[in-house]
């Protein structure tokens, strides 16, 4: 049975490792910000750091999802406020919320995950006072924006340079939310 939810202190090693799994995707190139190489010479302290932040921060939260037990996909809310900077540095001009580091393990690719996970992420953002949640995709990587598209964020026509390429800017109202009364319980 599939559920969401947020990432513990303590699971810092699991953290860590399911990002190593990610980064050596065959599209990971184009969907991280990150390398393998630089994500492994990273210490234990970082990734309990990280985790940390993902476990306990008003301003952020790691997403897993979890089929048995086995963690199967992630993704990370990051709230945004307005006069910050996003992680591509375009000031924000209202309370919203970016999505990144999506993946879900190729097993799990199109049976739903990927939107129990962006759900989960979009009430959260919600939950912390955003009005809408946003996400870049690299202009290349089809796979990723389709089941986005089909989640409901659509094109800004915005197109921004990263250290990945040409990425694709996508967004949603927040209160589009509500999708999970459709579906049956995530457990």
């Amino acid at each position: 049975m599939l559920s969401i939810r947020r990432v513990r202190v303590d699971e810092w090693e699991a953290v860590r490792d399911l990002r190593l799994e990610s980064l050596s995707d065959p599209l990971a190139p184009i969907a991280f910000l990150d390398t393998r190489a630089s994500a492994e010479a990273r210490s234990d302290d970082f990734w309990r750091d990280r985790t940390a932040r993902a476990a306990e921060s008003d301003d952020g939260a790691q997403l897993v999802a979890e089929d048995d037990g086995e963690w199967v996909g992630s993704l990370t809310v990051l709230l945004r406020r307005p006069g910050a900077t996003d992680h591509l540095h375009r000031t924000v001009a209202h309370p919203s919320a970016d999505v990144v580091g999506v993946w879900v393990r190729p097993t799990h690719r199109g049976d739903g995950t990927i939107d129990a996970l962006l759900e989960a992420a979009v009430e959260w953002a919600v939950a912390h006072g955003a009005q809408t949640v946003s996400l870049d995709v690299h202009v290349d990587n089809h796979r990723a924006q389709g089941a986005y598209r089909r989640f409901g964020f659509r094109e800004t026509g915005e197109v921004t340079q990263s250290v990945a390429g040409r990425e694709l800017r996508m967004t949603l109202q927040a209160e589009r939310s509500g999708r999970a009364a459709d579906r049956p319980s995530l457990g």
